[in-house]
């Protein structure tokens, strides 16, 4: 049995070593590899390329290269000395269409907009009341892009304020009803789970992080440690924390299922209460689903 579990254990390694080096061939491409071109490289089959990285990275290649062109471009977008056409080139894009292309669609607005603090794009919000407090859901053209937490309703429109500082905030018509009463059924009820677009925005190993917290089964939990080992980090412990915390998706993106090493709990954006209760609940969701 020992040397069974070592033998996987090196054989892991092997496997993380291989999709690390694939990561990193990725990130420098000029041009985003194929799945042919990256499993060549690796000297195994496309399709055993493709199930390793996604279950060592959570994410397939095809995403994890987007995702990595999505945040050269959002650091390139920051800097406002660049031109936007710098900005097309500098994160791998072959032309201005594939590029205006996938910046609406990953940063769900224009890109002088997005450089601008999301200035000219309608974001509609609306705040209501669950048993965990007042709670904020925001929609922008792509998805919900926010979900806060807060006992002070007020409070919560300052946060979204910050996130989006100069997008036009708009109280939310009547059609917005039927998403934060979804949202809220998630909050009340965890097993109902979440059937709306996410307007997911973050750095690759934040996504790849939220990936892995999605993956957690309701009512279960995973350390910060299980975390980073899932996604091939396994000294990347403060790193997952930080992510977590940089989380704006309440109870949609499940970080409140992490905890401590020791089964404390710890870290959570809406207060540790919210977690006691959510993990309370959702706990008591799977004993009642029980036969």
């Amino acid at each position: 049995m020992k040397r069974s579990s070592t033998t996987q254990t090196r054989v892991l390694a092997i496997h993380t070593a291989m999709v690390s080096t694939a990561c990193r061939y990725i990130e420098s491409a000029k041009h985003t590899p194929t799945l042919a071109e990256l499993a060549q490289q690796a000297n195994i089959s496309s399709y055993h390329f493709h199930r390793l990285f996604k279950a060592i990275t959570g994410l397939t290649p095809r995403a994890y290269a987007t995702a990595h062109r999505a945040q050269k471009m959002r650091g390139s977008l920051a800097n406002q000395q660049a031109s936007i056409t710098d900005a097309i080139y500098d994160a791998g894009f072959e032309s201005n269409s594939s590029f205006y292309a996938e910046v609406t669609h990953r940063l769900g607005m224009r890109p002088k907009d997005y450089r601008s603090g999301g200035k000219n794009t309608d974001i509609y919000f609306a705040i209501g009341q669950c048993s965990l407090g007042a709670i904020l859901v925001a929609q922008s053209p792509r998805g919900v892009c926010a979900i806060l937490m807060d006992d002070d309703p007020e409070q919560l429109v300052h946060n979204l304020q910050d996130l989006f500082p100069k997008a036009n905030l708009l109280g939310a018509d009547p059609d917005f009803e039927d998403t934060i009463a979804n949202v809220i059924g998630l909050v009340e009820a965890p097993g109902l789970g979440l059937n709306l677009p996410l307007d997911v925005q973050g750095t690759v190993f934040q996504e790849r992080v939220w990936q892995a917290l999605r993956d957690i089964p309701v009512g279960t939990t995973a350390t910060y440690t299980e975390i980073a080992q899932r996604i091939g980090l396994p000294k990347a412990i403060r790193a997952v924390a930080s992510a977590c915390g940089a989380n704006r998706l309440a109870v949609a993106i499940p970080c409140h299922r992490v905890v401590r090493s020791d089964g404390n709990l710890t870290g959570y954006r809406w207060g540790i209460e919210r977690k006691q209760a959510l993990l309370e609940r959702e706990a008591l969701h799977i004993k009642t689903a029980m036969p």
